[in-house]
């Protein structure tokens, strides 16, 4: 399991989607591994720069893994060897995770799960797992987020020329425009369906004049709501959506689209070509950041590996 993004920033999104995965399983009434904990006193199956991990450790990470959706003896090892020197380079950095960042973790995933943590406590103790092998992969998850912000940061290096140019690349017609729109909402909440309201809308678009009329047009409908959305670059839009207001002319409205809140409409209130790689190039280099990231992630984790002396039992 791992943290969630907003959480834990640089790291693997997993957490979510392995507990979602324990809570459906656990719905749909699939089998679960009810073993039991291991002895208290467990053989020490290997050692990392002189730290053990027995064999309780292996077997509970195993449990957990399962729990995921799958893993074996060699996969838990491997997991655990890995968090060892994760930890053991926080502890070289001068990085301390405390006791109550990890419950606060902890509670976190509970939240992202919908339980609360004695609930989540529950169902790990149901399959065999103690909330103390969870909170030992937090721990290292932590430690390893901060390493990435002390060390590993700084060798990820992006070219600022090379991500304006793939940018413009980016960009064609359909996306060359900004515009200052506003949102027509005919609201279907508890007020009809999204058939009869789309009808409502497009009855609202044949006599749409132009965004000064579009508020007073609005009042000839029960439950339709004029937002102003301000100035969009096309980049910020929907591609499909963005492909259409190119081809408006300003003072013409988009065709209905349902959304969660109701059929949604676009009015063009004004329309100006600008070439603006700002938005795509900040994405462009959230992606690539990440992907950097992680690259030197594992390059940094395979050295620690190289220079730890390692002893299988």
């Amino acid at each position: 399991m791992r943290l969630v993004r907003r959480l834990a920033g640089g790291l693997p999104n997993l957490m979510v989607t392995t507990m979602n995965r324990l809570i459906a399983a656990t719905l749909l009434g699939s089998a679960l591994l009810l073993g039991s904990l291991a002895p208290a006193l467990a053989a020490t199956t290997v050692t990392v720069n002189g730290v053990a991990i027995s064999d309780l450790d292996v077997s509970q990470r195993v449990q957990l893994m399962k729990l995921e959706g799958g893993g074996t003896t060699k996969a838990a090892v491997s997991s655990l060897i890995d968090e060892q020197l994760q930890l053991q380079e926080a502890a070289r950095l001068g990085i301390q995770i405390t006791d109550q960042q990890v419950d606060d973790a902890f509670q976190q995933v509970a939240r992202n799960v919908k339980m609360s943590t004695s609930k989540l406590n529950e169902l790990l103790r149901a399959n065999g797992v103690s909330d103390a092998t969870m909170k030992s992969r937090l721990r290292a998850a932590l430690a390893w987020q901060k390493i990435g912000e002390v060390a590993i940061r700084g060798r990820v290096q992006l070219s600022d020329l090379e991500l304006d140019q793939q940018a413009a690349a980016v960009l064609d017609s359909d996306l060359s425009y900004d515009y200052i729109l506003k949102e027509v909402l005919f609201i279907t909440t508890g007020k009809g369906s999204a058939a009869s309201r789309t009808a409502q809308a497009n009855q609202y678009r044949k006599s749409f004049t132009g965004c000064d009329a579009a508020v007073q047009l609005s009042l000839s409908y029960t439950d339709a709501a004029v937002r102003e959305m301000g100035r969009r670059h096309a980049t910020q839009l929907p591609e499909a959506l963005a492909k259409e207001l190119a081809a408006l002319n300003v003072g013409s409205i988009t065709k209905p689209r349902v959304t969660e809140t109701g059929v949604s409409m676009l009015a063009v209130c004004s329309k100006t070509a600008a070439r603006d790689t700002t938005f795509v190039k900040n994405k462009l280099r959230s992606q690539q950041g990440n992907e950097a990231m992680k690259t030197e992630s594992d390059k940094y984790l395979v050295e620690l590996r190289s220079k730890a002396k390692i002893v299988y039992n």
